[in-house]
């Protein structure tokens, strides 16, 4: 390499003793490596200053090394939280990445089938609605990996152990004495509550021999806002209903409720125990600090980039789904 001369691969392979093609497959992330040998590499990497050509990699394999991920807000903890270790884990396979916001399922749509994420080599998507069905009868012309939301196999998806997080809450609860526990709830199109969390909340309601009163679901009105936490729980004070525990759908509706308890005049957890769900670092300062779910992030995020990166190394087989669990976190919001 002569001075002044951008260093190449090849001159990458000389330093670490490996061949140009296994260079290649280290910075592209990969697997066949063996630690040892990738470690080799990526110290050859920076001792002769080697720098990677977006541009001519992307004209040699088609690819821009790019991935989009895709949440329906930042202002939810919880998905801001999976944002940042999804953009860390593909950082580690060499992958840059696209942020995208997509309010709606038609949004998260878009975003899929690339009329909004058009430079990217695949996508993983965060859904707030249901994916597969926006997706049906539609032809993907890269990898998209779901993770969260609704179980589908139309697709890669995994799958966040809602029922298993909610039933145990909700159990806790009941072991702690209450019997008239509230659903504190997302905004939503039914007269109801459903999905995996509400049958979680309902199983363990019958195990103790209970049944879910109508009168004890609030929502506010929008989606996973701290603010509409705090209006569901006032509805719910001012509707008279008795209530001695509030099992919250997130942690940002858990923390609204509890400041609505607060401002009239109620105890948390003396007259009303509160939970959430995501265990989000939030939960950790409120006061008092928040019992929560951990839907075990950092394992769904590892699952959806190992999938996503399969996908982009050639694996062409059937859709996978992965379900994670889900472990309760006991805080003193409920007692």
């Amino acid at each position: 390499m002569t001075a002044g001369q951008q260093p190449t691969l090849q001159d990458v392979a000389l330093v670490a003793e490996v061949s140009a093609k296994t260079v290649s497959n280290v910075l592209l992330g990969r697997p066949g490596a063996s630690p040892t040998t990738r470690a080799r590499v990526l110290e050859a990497v920076e001792s002769v200053g080697y720098r990677v050509n977006r541009a001519g990699r992307g004209l040699a394999s088609g690819r821009t090394g790019r991935v989009a991920i895709v949440i329906p807000m930042l202002y939810q903890p919880y998905f801001a939280e999976v944002a940042e270790r999804l953009i860390l884990a593909l950082a580690e396979h060499g992958i840059d990445t696209t942020l995208r916001i997509a309010p709606d399922p038609e949004a998260e749509r878009d975003a899929a089938l690339g009329l909004t994420t058009p430079d990217v080599d695949g996508v993983i998507v965060c859904p707030h609605g249901h994916l597969a069905e926006m997706l049906r009868g539609v032809t993907l012309t890269r990898p998209v990996v779901q993770l969260g939301g609704l179980p589908t196999d139309a697709i890669d998806c995994v799958v966040m152990g809602e029922e298993e997080g909610a039933h145990a809450v909700a159990t806790h609860l009941l072991e702690q004495g209450r019997r008239r526990i509230a659903l504190v709830w997302n905004a939503t199109s039914h007269d109801g509550p459903d999905g995996e969390r509400f049958e979680g909340y309902l199983r363990a309601l019958a195990e103790h021999g209970l049944t879910h009163d109508p009168l004890l679901f609030t929502t506010g009105s929008d989606w996973d806002r701290r603010m509409s936490g705090y209006e569901a729980m006032v509805a719910l004070l001012r509707s008279g209903a008795r209530f001695d525990a509030a099992l919250c759908v997130n942690d940002a509706v858990a923390v609204g409720a509890m400041r609505a308890l607060r401002s009239h005049g109620r105890e948390v957890p003396g007259d009303v125990a509160v939970t959430g769900f995501d265990d989000t670092a939030e939960g950790e300062f409120t006061t008092p600090s928040l019992t929560s779910v951990n839907p075990r992030k950092a394992e769904m995020v590892a699952h959806a980039v190992r999938m996503l990166v399969d996908r982009l190394d050639g694996f062409d087989g059937p859709s996978r789904s992965v379900r994670t669990g889900a472990d309760l976190v006991v805080r003193a919001s409920s007692g």
